[in-house]
């Protein structure tokens, strides 16, 4: 089961695990593109002046391929649907410092999931524009 996706069928979806880099970082420019078309998102990613733009621009690709291959649809009909950012397991260091004392480094890392639908299917023109752009589970007004 689905969280919270009431389409029939399955779901197009990427998963990207253990991604270097903290999950607030990532959900900053996550939240940019959360409900823009495929065409859109990446656009923005293009000209957003952040690290974590490269590995998220690499996972809609990703979900754009899977919606290809596996249900033959068209990149061009791909809506950013639902996206999660997830902490992940915490990489742990020690910094040498003087005196023989050590300074802990955390290295954080994240779980990002991309669900894209069609925009065909979510273009029911009943549907809020509102809970669409926030990427919502859908709901009529």
């Amino acid at each position: 089961e689905s969280m919270g996706n009431n389409s029939p069928g399955p779901e197009i979806r990427a998963l990207a695990r253990n991604i270097r880099m903290s999950a607030h970082k990532a959900r900053r420019v996550i939240n940019q593109i959360r409900g823009r078309s495929y065409g859109q998102a990446l656009m923005i990613l293009e000209l957003m002046p952040y690290g974590a733009c490269y590995p998220i621009s690499q996972l809609i690709h990703s979900a754009a391929a899977n919606a290809n291959h596996n249900m033959g649809l068209n990149k061009a009909n791909l809506l950013v649907g639902r996206v999660e950012v997830n902490e992940g397991a915490v990489f742990k260091r020690i910094q040498p410092r003087a005196q023989g004392r050590g300074y802990p480094i955390q290295k954080p890392t994240c779980h990002i999931t991309i669900v894209s639908e069609e925009i065909s299917r979510s273009n029911d023109p009943i549907m809020s524009i509102e809970s669409r752009k926030k990427g919502y589970v859908w709901r009529r007004k």
